[in-house]
């Protein structure tokens, strides 16, 4: 009887053993696929940003040299010293980040005042204008240019300015136009932040505003003291959603004409025309190295902004409900 136990004993702990060498196996396999994604990805993404960065350092040399490959043999700081002074970098890079910033700040403040008032109040046609919010997300940009365009052009409400002056304003040539759709909800990106803010205060309970009323706060106290507070998490995700946006747009600064002193991405598209005339310098290749430094130095301020909010930007992503 002893015999027969410990046989059955040594065939658990046989099948025990198999399942965990199988166990093993099988989780090596999955570890080693991901790493094999997680690089492969990493490579198609970071590939051409290295590339950029190197040859942005390399020299004359370098360039015509084909021996020279990812690392430069005569690395040199003379495209950025060039194109610092070409993209007069630091006062244009200033006034950007003023305006993206404050572009950001009343994105927030609208988007987030829009998603909670589709969140927790009913009012005639809720679902059609909230249908408008998603129209807003789907929609390419390039189907309402011409009609955006003709609004800034011949800018006359109700026929107020008409009225007033004697014609209708034109406000292409300035940032009145991005600041306009901006306070009116319909800035770049608007209706995803709608979407997200909607997305987060419908998941917060309902209880924290009942008891906030309770004590005898009103909707406005609420809203900014309570319910905004606890959507930082939304608020982080969609700022920095918004700062990256604006900062690279180029379609509505090329549209309403936005000068390049104030949007840099404009001065980008022009630095190697700049280089060309200003600088002689007329070998293509070379305004490439130059045109490589100028596009590191406008992609900076983003990359280290992302890096110090990275933490709370994933966080947001996945508690405002933007995946799933």
């Amino acid at each position: 009887m002893t015999a027969y136990i410990d046989k059955i004993k040594k065939t658990f702990n046989d099948h025990d053993q198999r399942m965990s060498l199988f166990n093993d196996i099988k989780n090596f396999a999955v570890s080693l696929i991901r790493i094999v994604i997680l690089v492969g990805v990493s490579y198609v993404i970071l590939s051409p940003v290295i590339g950029i960065v190197v040859n942005s350092i390399s020299s004359d040399k370098d360039a015509f040299n084909p021996m020279v490959y990812i690392l430069p043999e005569f690395p040199t700081w003379e495209r950025y010293e060039l194109v610092l002074e070409r993209l007069d970098y630091f006062p244009t890079i200033a006034r950007n980040m003023l305006y993206t910033i404050s572009l950001m700040a009343i994105q927030i403040l609208v988007c987030s005042m829009v998603g909670y008032g589709f969140a927790r109040f009913n009012f005639p046609f809720k679902k059609l204008l909230f249908g408008c919010v998603v129209v807003m997300i789907v929609i390419p940009t390039h189907t309402i240019m011409l009609p955006l365009y003709m609004t800034f052009r011949n800018f006359d409400p109700f026929g107020l300015a008409t009225m007033i002056t004697g014609e209708p304003l034109n406000l292409m040539g300035g940032v009145i136009p991005m600041y306009a759709m901006t306070f009116l909800g319909c800035g770049v990106r608007s209706g995803l932040y709608i979407y997200i803010f909607n997305q987060f205060f419908r998941g917060l309970p309902k209880e924290i505003e009942e008891a906030a009323f309770v004590d005898g706060a009103g909707v406005w106290y609420t809203y900014f003291r309570i319910m905004l507070v606890n959507a930082m998490p939304s608020v982080i995700t969609v700022a920095v959603f918004s700062m990256v946006w604006q900062f690279n747009d180029t379609f509505y600064a090329n549209l309403f004409r936005v000068s390049n002193d104030i949007v840099i991405s404009g001065k980008i598209s022009t630095l190697q025309a700049t280089i060309a005339n200003v600088d002689q310098i007329l070998d293509t290749t070379i305004q490439e190295l130059y045109l490589d430094a100028g596009i590191v130095l406008v992609i900076l301020p983003i990359v280290l902004i992302y890096v110090l909010l990275q933490r709370y930007f994933i966080e947001g992503v996945e508690r405002s409900g933007i995946v799933g």
